[in-house]
C-alpha cells in the first residue's frame, strides 16, 4: 500500500488499529522482559555478593543511561526508531540469552554481572527515546492520546507480569533460566516490530529530504535544544516534567519502603502501597485511552500535579495502612494523568523529526537524573525522618504545576480531536 493510500485512510481508534496493536505487543513484551531481566540480575548479584556490592551492580545501569540518554535521542532521529528499537532489543535478547548460558556453564563472580548492567544500561538510553518516537510513525495525531493511555497501560502489565514470572523462573531454574525467559521475552517483540508499517513524516510526504544525517552529533544534538528551547508549549512542558521528576522519583521510590518500615507495616505493608499506587495509575491510563483526549490538558496537567502534591504529602501522615493504601491510589490516579498528558503533549506538538531528541530530554529526569539522586532521599530521611521528605517532594511537584498554570501557553494547550 502506498504512503499517499495511507495517508488517505480514515484514522481508526487506536485500540483497533493492527499498527497500534502491533506496536503494543511488542512493547509489552519488551516491558515484561525488562521486569524479568532485573529481577533476575537482583538475585543473581545478592547471590553472588553481599548487599552493598548488588546494590552497586543495580545502580550501575543508570550511569550509562544519564550520560548517553540525550545522545541517544540523536540516533534515534538520525537513524529512525523502529531501526533502533528493533536494535536494542535484539542487542538485549543476545545479551540476556548469553548471560543465561554463561550462568550454566559457571559463575562468573560480580564483574560479569557489573559489565552486563553497563551494557544494558547503554542500550536503554537509545531505546527509550526510540519508543517515544514511534507513536507519530504508525498513529494519526488525534490518536497519539489513546496511544499514551495504552502505552501507560502495557507499562503497568509489564510490571505486573514481569515480578512472578521473573519470580517462578529463579524458583524454578535459579538466574539463569530468568535470563533466558527475558531473552524471550526480547525474541517475541522483534517480528512484530518488523511487521510495522510506518507513516511517512510531514515532510517525507511534501518529498523533502528533512535533516541530513550525516553531520556532527553534537550539532544535532544542539540543533534538537534550540527546537526545545524555542517552542511556545514544548520548552515549558520539559521544565514542568524535570521538576516533578525531581520531587517525585525519591520519596515514592525510597519514602514509601521507610514508611512501611517506620509504621510497622513490613513487606507487606509496601506491597499494598506499590499495588495502590499501580492501581491508580492503571485506571489514569485505561481513562486516557477510552476517552482519547482530555479537554484543557494544558490546565488539566497543572492541576493534576498540585493535586497529585497534596496526595503524595498525605502519604506522611497516614495513620494506617489502610488509609495510606487509598492515598497511594489517589497519587497514582494524579501522576498517571499529568505523566500521560505530558506524553501525549509531547507527541502531538513536537515535530516528529526532532521527536526522538525530545523524548530523550523528557526521559531524562526520570530515567537519568532523579535515581541518581535517590541516596540523597535516603540520607534527608534518616536526618530529618520520612515526613520531612515526603513534604518536600511534594512542594517541588507542587512547583511543577504551579509553573505550568502560570505559563499561557502551555496552560492553554490542547490535544487535538
Amino acid at each position: 500500500m502506498s504512503a499517499a493510500v495511507l495517508a488517505a485512510a480514515p484514522p481508526r481508534p487506536a485500540h483497533r488499529d493492527p499498527q497500534v496493536l502491533r506496536w503494543l505487543g511488542a512493547y509489552t513484551a519488551s516491558t515484561v522482559g525488562d521486569s524479568v531481566y532485573y529481577l533476575a540480575l537482583s538475585w543473581a548479584a545478592v547471590s553472588s555478593g553481599s548487599p552493598a556490592q548488588a546494590g552497586l551492580v543495580m545502580a550501575a545501569s543508570a550511569v550509562p543511561r544519564a550520560l548517553l540518554l540525550l545522545f541517544g535521542g540523536v540516533i534515534a532521529d538520525r537513524l529512525g526508531p523502529r531501526r533502533v528499537v528493533l536494535a536494542s532489543d535484539t542487542a538485549r535478547c543476545l545479551m540476556t540469552l548469553g548471560l543465561a548460558a554463561v550462568l550454566l556453564a559457571t559463575s562468573p563472580g560480580l564483574w560479569l554481572l557489573a559489565a552486563a548492567a553497563l551494557v544494558f544500561g547503554a542500550v536503554d538510553a537509545v531505546f527509550l527515546p526510540a519508543v517515544g518516537a514511534l507513536p507519530p510513525r504508525i498513529a494519526a495525531r488525534d490518536q497519539l492520546a489513546r496511544v499514551q493511555g495504552l502505552r501507560g497501560l502495557a507499562y503497568r502489565m509489564g510490571s505486573v507480569l514481569g515480578a512472578p514470572l521473573g519470580g517462578l523462573a529463579v524458583a524454578t531454574g535459579g538466574p539463569a533460566s530468568a535470563f533466558g525467559a527475558a531473552g524471550a521475552l526480547f525474541a517475541l517483540s522483534l517480528p512484530l516490530l518488523c511487521a510495522l508499517r510506518l507513516r511517512p513524516l510531514p515532510t517525507e510526504e511534501k518529498g523533502e529530504k528533512g535533516e541530513k544525517a550525516d553531520g556532527p552529533v553534537l550539532r544535532d544534538l544542539a540543533d534538537g535544544l534550540r527546537h526545545l528551547r524555542g517552542h511556545r508549549v514544548l520548552g515549558p512542558l520539559m521544565i514542568t516534567v524535570l521538576l516533578a521528576d525531581l520531587g517525585f522519583v525519591g520519596p515514592l521510590n525510597v519514602g514509601l519502603a521507610l514508611l512501611a518500615e517506620q509504621r510497622g507495616w513490613g513487606a507487606p505493608g509496601i506491597g499494598w502501597l506499590l499495588a495502590g499506587f499501580g492501581a491508580g495509575a492503571g485506571a489514569a491510563s485505561l481513562l486516557l485511552a477510552v476517552r482519547g483526549r482530555l479537554p484543557r490538558a494544558g490546565a488539566t496537567l497543572g492541576w493534576t500535579m498540585i493535586l497529585g502534591a497534596a496526595a503524595v504529602a498525605a502519604l506522611a501522615f497516614a495513620p494506617r495502612l489502610p488509609v495510606a493504601v487509598a492515598v497511594a491510589v489517589a497519587v497514582g490516579l494524579l501522576a498517571g494523568v499529568s505523566g500521560a498528558l505530558c506524553h501525549a503533549l509531547v507527541q502531538t506538538e513536537c515535530d516528529p523529526a526532532y521527536l526522538g531528541r525530545v523524548s530523550a530530554v523528557s526521559s531524562l529526569g526520570s530515567l537519568g537524573l532523579a535515581p541518581l539522586g535517590m541516596p540523597l532521599t535516603g540520607a534527608a530521611a534518616g536526618l530529618w525522618g520520612t515526613g520531612p521528605v515526603f513534604v518536600a517532594g511534594a512542594a517541588v511537584c507542587a512547583l511543577s504545576g504551579a509553573f505550568a498554570l502560570t505559563v499561557p501557553s502551555l496552560r492553554r494547550a490542547e490535544l487535538p480531536r
